[in-house]
């Protein structure tokens, strides 16, 4: 067996093994899933009425509904962020991946099968705020091509965010410790695009959301959701933030992970 079919299988063994963790621990995991529809009906229905109409002026986006919804899918995206880095805490904090590093397996599979666990988790996420929005009035006008765009946009910020999540719950002290690192990409979403235009908000803070990570992504995804135009400098930004994030989150975390599999296992 190749060193690939060695990967996969044991990548997906780890897949199988977080699914099994999230259904030990359903709080965290519907946890994750309630916040964002949470914030969805708690934000339109109201201060949807007040936001909107300050909005309207500056985006011509008719209903608050659609200015929110894509916002709401990147802000699930920073709450999974959340649940990646504590469960791989807690496992570091057990002492289980001390012994997978002593078993004959590839040795990355175990960050692999969190981020592809993740991955899967923030998707159904999205898909069922997807129909929360589309109940509460939410009208896409994205044709095949650019809803097929949207959804590739999404899971390459979700691999991001994952990625990030991965490193903060190696470098953790606690689960508690992990969660307030990961604290940072829910708050960028409360200091972007998603619920109010950077147009709208003070200097200091319009500069600050105008060139975080979530601003841009956030925009490219409502203007494929809705068929509004775009610049092609905030696309590109979108794609190199996600691209970034994915890479710093991947070797700040095989570094961390590497480093700790030498001080637990000296000899090899």
């Amino acid at each position: 067996m190749s060193n690939l079919s060695f990967a996969l299988r044991d990548s997906a063994t780890m897949l199988r093994r977080d699914f099994r963790h999230s259904l030990r621990y359903p709080a965290m995991s519907l946890s994750g899933l309630g916040v964002p529809i949470i914030m969805l009906v708690l934000f339109d229905y109201v201060f949807g009425g007040a936001i909107g109409a300050g909005l309207g002026s500056v985006t011509h986006i008719g209903s608050y509904i659609d200015y929110l919804a894509p916002g709401i899918i990147i802000m699930a995206v920073g709450s999974g962020c959340a649940t990646t880095a504590i469960n791989l805490c807690m496992d570091m904090s057990e002492g289980i991946i001390a012994r997978f590093r002593t078993m004959a397996i590839f040795r990355a599979s175990v960050l692999t099968g969190q981020v592809l666990g993740s991955l899967i988790r923030t998707m159904i996420t999205v898909v069922l705020v997807f129909g929360v929005a589309l109940l509460m009035g939410f009208r896409s006008d994205a044709n095949p091509v650019a809803w097929i765009a949207a959804l590739g946009l999404i899971a390459l910020i979700t691999l991001a965010v994952t990625w990030m999540g991965v490193a903060f719950g190696l470098v953790g002290k606690t689960p508690a410790g992990a969660n307030s690192l990961s604290l940072m990409f829910q708050l960028l979403a409360f200091t972007s695009s998603a619920f109010v235009s950077p147009a709208l908000m003070p200097p200091g803070v319009r500069w600050f959301a105008e060139y975080q990570p979530f601003t841009p992504v956030i925009d490219t995804l409502r203007a494929l959701l809705l068929g509004t135009p775009i610049s092609s400098s905030t696309v590109i930004l979108a794609f190199a933030w996600c691209v970034g994030l994915t890479l710093v989150g991947y070797f700040w975390a095989l570094s961390v992970y590497n480093r700790n599999s030498v001080r637990t296992n000296p000899a090899r």
